[in-house]
């Protein structure tokens, strides 16, 4: 299977999950147009509170539909936009790649991933006991994240269900991800 971008979500006000779009424009070192966390410094309300001129890692959002599958085995019922990215992808292992992966979306859009989304608590105010689903701990120990990754927007453009998505690996040595 060809990675794909299952769906798209934006939203202008400040509210854990995204409204689904027929497309959504991303604009070079800012992020989703119309998209609350767009900018080229931090969004995040917990970041900007300890300083609002860090850079925006954080301009785009991704998740993998993949784990909205997972989280069904366990009794959770999760779609696109709900928690709250806007790029909802199909058929790549996104937490796999490594920082500086470059992916081309569509025809024209490029997003450079940072590094993985931080889950918080909110995912379980939204639907009680699904943090667990999504953060944990693997087998020696460490903290697996799975809620998405984080990247910046290199190039703009439009993007929509269906265009693919081509990756881009940096070259080695590979860095993994952490969160951002």
């Amino acid at each position: 299977m060809s990675a794909v971008v299952a769906a798209v979500s934006r939203n202008g006000e400040y509210s854990f999950t995204k409204p689904n779009r027929e497309s959504i424009t991303l604009l070079a070192g800012l992020g989703v147009e119309g998209d609350v966390h767009a900018g080229v410094t931090v969004k995040h309300r917990s970041r900007v509170k300890a300083d609002p001129t860090q850079p925006n890692l954080r301009q785009v959002h991704l998740i993998h539909e993949e784990l909205f599958e997972e989280v069904a085995g366990a009794g959770f019922s999760v779609r696109a936009g709900d928690l709250g990215e806007n790029i909802t992808t199909r058929g790549i292992d996104l937490l796999g790649l490594p920082v500086g992966t470059v992916l081309r979306i569509g025809g024209e859009a490029v997003v450079e991933v940072t590094g993985l989304r931080n889950p918080c608590a909110q995912i379980d105010d939204f639907q009680h006991g699904l943090l667990k689903q999504v953060v944990g701990r693997g087998e020696d120990g460490q903290t697996v994240r799975k809620a998405g990754i984080m990247g910046v927007v290199r190039e703009g453009g439009v993007v929509r269900p269906g265009d693919a998505i081509r990756v881009e690996l940096p070259a080695e040595p590979h860095r993994a991800l952490e969160r951002v």
